[in-house]
């Protein structure tokens, strides 16, 4: 059974990134490769403390999802044109994911190029925010079709893993008109459908890797991603009522140097 120690640390990883611009599969990447813990064992594990992340979005926005089953008149995100939305938003990146999944698992899981993600995402961060974009959508309710499908367009920029889906929908949303932070808003929520097909196929291909031995180890790891998550939802939303996304553009920067030099002198 593996450590402990390590399902803390990597559900941590998990949940402070998965919904910040920086992300939170490039991270689990590096922190695999330093703690030795990577293969199909580990790539499965990720993918279950990912679930975490995902369930701390549903419980934040309980009254969102609720209202997707069960129509509010006063909201027009919800009942069958919010779920329309979301489809919209999901079909780009589950259409070329699908196609290749089997590439970006064989050649884009890697510490080099997930620092070239980090570096490039940075870069495009920069740029979006020191243009000026026409504000048209304010609030989750104005999001039209056009807009859903155009932010799941960028979203097909997060298959390349450091790139970050965080980064890609709220970029994505802000290019397009809407208001930061409800592009952030959106993006927390339409990860849900996106995330859960995805850890869903991958789990329904590899769960037998575990034991119930492994039981302590995958629990452990789903909690901490889910507190974690809930902690920087809440906080990233509160932050970006104050400064840009620029901060977080220099923490990649910084990230994508050290981890490039590391690579460099085959540290990894």
């Amino acid at each position: 059974m593996d450590s402990i120690i390590h399902a803390i640390i990597l559900g941590i990883v998990e949940g402070l990134t998965e919904f910040l611009p920086v992300s939170s599969t490039g991270h689990l990447i590096l922190a695999g490769n330093l703690l030795g813990f990577v293969g199909e064992k580990a790539a499965t594990f990720e993918v279950i403390i990912q679930l975490g992340a995902i369930l701390a979005v549903v419980v934040l926005y309980w009254e969102r999802f609720i209202g997707l089953l069960r129509p509010n008149p006063e909201m027009r995100f919800s009942g069958i044109r919010g779920l329309w939305l979301l489809f919209l938003t999901s079909l780009p990146a589950s259409i070329l994911g699908l196609l290749t999944h089997h590439y970006i698992k064989t050649y884009l899981f890697s510490p080099f190029t997930v620092g070239l993600a980090l570096l490039v995402g940075a870069i495009a961060i920069i740029w979006v925010e020191r243009r000026h974009f026409t504000v048209k959508t304010q609030t989750l309710d104005e999001i039209s079709p056009a807009l859903a499908l155009g932010i799941g367009c960028f979203q097909c920029l997060a298959l390349w893993p450091g790139f970050s889906r965080s980064a890609a929908t709220i970029m994505g949303g802000m290019i397009l008109g809407a208001k930061r932070t409800i592009a952030a808003e959106y993006s927390f929520i339409a990860a849900v459908p996106i995330m859960f097909a995805a850890t869903g196929y991958d789990l329904l291909k590899s769960a037998n890797l575990f034991t119930s031995a492994d039981i302590p180890f995958i629990l452990t790891g789903f909690v901490v991603s889910f507190l974690s998550a809930w902690l920087a939802i809440k906080g990233f939303i509160k932050l970006l009522g104050k400064v840009t996304l620029v901060p977080f553009a220099w923490y990649r920067f910084g990230l994508s140097i050290l981890v490039l030099i590391l690579v460099f002198f085959n540290f990894f």
